[in-house]
C-alpha cells in the first residue's frame, strides 16, 4: 500500500496518509483562493486512517451549502496543510502541493468553475462544475 506524506513549508507539521487518493481535485471559489493565496486550492481526498504530527492552529468555515470544514495550519509557517469536514468521519483533505511530489495524479474535476480565473487552463479529461455538485 502506498503511503504518502505531506508537510508544512516548515516541518514542524506532517499528515501521512495511505493509499491512493479517493480523488484529486480544484476548488476555485473565492473562500478557497483567500485560504491559500493562489488562483485556486488542489486538493487530495484520502480515507482513514491518517497520522497527524506536530501542532495545528483550526479554523472553522462554513461552505456555500451549509457544511462546515476544520482547517489544520501550522502556526509557525503558516501553511494550509489539511481539512475535515464536520460530521464526515474517517476522511481527510490535503493540499495537493504539500506532498512536493510532482508525479503526484492529476485532478479529475474542478468545482466552482465559475469563479476560475479565465487565463487557468484546465488539464485535458478534468469535469469542471459550475458550483459544488454535492
Amino acid at each position: 500500500m502506498t503511503t504518502r506524506t505531506a508537510s508544512c513549508s516548515c516541518g514542524q507539521l506532517r499528515i501521512e496518509v495511505h493509499g491512493e487518493p479517493r480523488g484529486v481535485g480544484i476548488c476555485n471559489c473565492l473562500a478557497c483562493q483567500r485560504r491559500t493565496g493562489s488562483v485556486f486550492a488542489a486538493l487530495a481526498g484520502f480515507a482513514a486512517p491518517y497520522q497527524v504530527s506536530g501542532e495545528a492552529t483550526e479554523y472553522l468555515r462554513t461552505g456555500d451549502q451549509g457544511a462546515q470544514f476544520v482547517f489544520r495550519f501550522c502556526p509557525v509557517c503558516g501553511t494550509n496543510l489539511f481539512h475535515t469536514e464536520v460530521g464526515e468521519d474517517g476522511g481527510v483533505s490535503v493540499a495537493v502541493g504539500a506532498f512536493a511530489d510532482p508525479g503526484f495524479p492529476a485532478p479529475r474535476v474542478s468545482v466552482y468553475d465559475c469563479r476560475r480565473h479565465p487565463w487557468v487552463q484546465l488539464p485535458p479529461g478534468v469535469v469542471a462544475f459550475d458550483k459544488d455538485p454535492v
